[in-house]
């Protein structure tokens, strides 16, 4: 499966912040807000990526992230002039979609704690595969009702009344024929293709799974300064009670075998001390040391 990372948009609600560099560069506690959908993906077996943004944020993205090799992965990079909606990605994309399915991920999402998003990665076959996760406040997002049989009955976006509490978080999973049904889109009247309309077509088809996000897994939107601030704060508690990181990319790709460990000593090397190196070079240490015990 392929990768878009759409993060793109005005920045507006980050303001002035965006005056400075892209929302989705802006730092979440110790990485750039990038670097976490990145991993998301990553570690769900992603090899092939495309990051979509603007133009004069493109050369930044680029300079971050690079062609993707040093991570053992392929990046390009595309261009979205003005914001057209989250569904404009698939028209942006469609050369590098082709005939493979592909996953989307908003470059403001940060997702964290257990194996759902494994189980939807290795059991997806074909169709669209979403994901609803219990909000106190679901009127701000796109809404997902069931029946009694945990089936998908609708999908309603920022519904004054709600018919269910949970919202579709940004990472969404779907076939080839994405690229058709996006075409195939009239613009909503605040004039972008929007994602729920692609939902409710794969839904209108029988070909949409909607899994349900676990109690222990964490979906945090970074897109506000008050919740960039949460999402901070929520990083450094795991980060310094776990002595993990989260949204650390050289090691998920690592992890996943991406990388093998001569590869990840190689890209650890050439880091500024730093506590980001500290922290790779433990990753190093411990498995080198398993690999000799």
């Amino acid at each position: 499966m392929k990768g878009i990372i759409l993060a793109g948009g005005a920045g507006s609600r980050l303001y002035p912040l965006t005056l400075v560099a892209s929302k989705q560069l802006q730092p979440v506690y110790d990485k750039p807000m990038v670097y976490y959908p990145l991993t998301t993906l990553l570690e769900n077996g992603v090899r092939e990526f495309c990051l979509i943004s603007t133009p004069q944020d493109l050369p930044r993205f680029r300079q971050l992230l690079g062609d993707g090799a040093s991570l053992g992965v392929t990046i390009e990079y595309r261009e979205q002039s003005k914001p057209g909606g989250i569904a404009q990605a698939f028209l942006i994309a469609e050369p590098f979609i082709g005939g493979d399915p592909v996953a989307l991920i908003l470059g403001d999402n940060l997702f964290y704690g257990g194996d759902s998003f494994l189980k939807a990665f290795t059991d997806y076959r074909s169709g669209a595969t979403i994901f609803g996760y219990p909000v106190e406040d679901p009127q701000r997002y796109g809404v997902v009702e069931f029946d009694e049989q945990g089936n998908a009955l609708s999908i309603e976006e920022k519904p004054a009344l709600p018919r269910s509490q949970f919202a579709v978080p940004g990472l969404y999973l779907y076939d080839e024929q994405v690229v058709g049904i996006t075409r195939a889109l009239r613009p909503s009247p605040r004039g972008e293709l929007e994602i729920t309309d692609v939902n409710r077509e794969y839904l209108r088809r029988g070909t949409l799974r909607v899994h349900k996000l676990s109690r222990g897994f964490a979906w945090l939107d970074a897109g506000t300064s008050s919740s960039l601030h949460d999402a901070s704060a929520y990083v450094q508690t795991i980060e310094k009670r776990q002595g993990i990181k989260i949204g650390c990319p050289e090691e998920a790709a690592f992890r996943r075998g991406f990388l093998d460990l001569e590869g990840l000593r190689r890209v650890v090397s050439n880091l500024p001390v730093c506590e980001y190196r500290a922290y790779l070079d433990k990753v190093v240490r411990e498995a080198g040391a398993s690999r000799l015990g």
